[in-house]
Formats: C-alpha cells, structure tokens, sequence
C-alpha cells in the first residue's frame, strides 16, 4: 500500500479516532490543535504533531500543508473556523480537502467553496472514514472482530467481463465473496461462473490484511 501524506486539523474525538486509524494504517499523520492538552495526548501516537491556528494561512504555509496528499478538517464547534480552514487549504492548494460539516447547511456551504468531500460524524465513523480514505475503492466495511472484516467493493473496469472462477479469491487471497450488488438486484451467495461488470459492488469477507491484500493486487 502507497504510503501517503495526511494531516488532521482538530484532534476532538472525531478528528484523534481518524488520525489514530490512518496511522495503524501505516500512513504519515500530521496532527494539529489548537489545544495543547488534545496534541500531547496525540504526540506518542501520531507522525508529528503540533499546536498551531489553522485559520492563519501563513502557519499552514510554514507547516508545509501543501506537501500532504490529503487533509482533513475535523474542528469540533468552530463553523467559522472550519470554513475559513477549508478556503485557505483549497486556496493554497492542497490535493484532497475532506472536511467535517455539523450541520446540513454547514456541509452544504463547504461543498459550495470547493470541498472535495464532506463528512457527516454522525453517519461516518472516523475509522470507517480512515480506511475509505485510503482506499478509494473500498464503499464500506464492517468490523466482525479485530481479525475479520466485511467489505464492500466497487468493480473496477479492469476486472469487467471476468468471473469469479477467473480471479479465485479463495486461493490467491483467502476472501470469499458473499454477495455481488447489481443493477438488477443483488446476487447472495454468488457461483464461481457469476460475471463482474464495472460498476458491480462485490461484498467480500475475510481478515483485513487478506481483504487489504485483494485490494492492492486486483482491485486498484
């Protein structure tokens, strides 16, 4: 898996839950707040991090934020600072802006300065939003246990027209795919000659590196 550059900006239980699962991930994470108490306790965990105001374009400057591949904005009650945080990101000209909305008018303003993706906390987990970060392919996934995992995958046009007798999940990876998602209705318990189209969504089981390992090979 690429190793990529992420930096989350507000280290509330939210924007801490998703540094700390990008960095089980094995990416570089830049954490910061304005609090010094959410930064210490975020300093043995994390890549880096540091106390800084978000809003003042010159500390983003000098914390080298357009380097980072993705940036994510998890200020808690701030609606004003998160926009400006937001503008400022997109203004510089960091790739991949994601930020936290509290609200449906909050997220709709975000969407319309340019954000690249907005999160509702409530609706999105910050580990289930961690790993749909950093696989752009997985939609969803649940936690059966600290091993295993269901995931669901989009069908990339790579694998359209091939069978599941054709990519032997089972063998090469250890996963099993329990359920293809179609246009016509889902498939449960799908046969070895069921045929994948681009677009299908392949809901998968296995343990998280078999399921990782899948992605990196096949999927991306």
């Amino acid at each position: 898996m690429k190793r990529t550059q992420y930096a989350v900006i507000g280290l509330g239980r939210f924007g801490s839950s998703l540094a700390r699962e990008l960095t089980k991930l094995g990416h570089e994470v830049l954490g910061i707040d304005q609090d010094e108490e959410a930064v210490d306790e975020m300093s043995e965990v994390l890549t880096h991090v540091v106390v800084a105001d978000s809003t003042d374009e010159e500390v983003l400057r000098s914390l080298g934020i357009r380097n980072f591949d993705c940036v994510i904005v998890a200020i808690g009650s701030d609606i004003q600072s998160s926009i400006l945080t937001a503008i400022l990101l997109k203004d510089i000209g960091v790739p991949l802006v994601v930020t936290k909305a509290l609200s449906e008018l909050h997220g709709k303003v975000l969407s319309k300065i340019g954000v690249d993706r907005v999160i509702f906390p409530e609706r999105d987990m910050g580990i289930r939003v961690a790993h749909q970060l950093v696989s752009p392919n997985l939609l969803d996934f649940i936690e059966l246990s600290r091993d295993y995992t269901i995931a669901e995958l989009s069908v990339p046009k790579r694998m359209s027209g091939r069978t599941l007798k054709d990519l032997n999940l089972r063998v090469k990876y250890g996963c099993s795919v329990v359920a293809i998602n179609k246009k016509e209705g889902v498939i449960i318990a799908p046969t070895a000659n069921d045929l994948l189209e681009e677009r299908d969504i392949m809901v998968i089981i296995g343990t998280n590196s078999q399921i990782e390992s899948f992605e990196n090979e096949v999927v991306k």
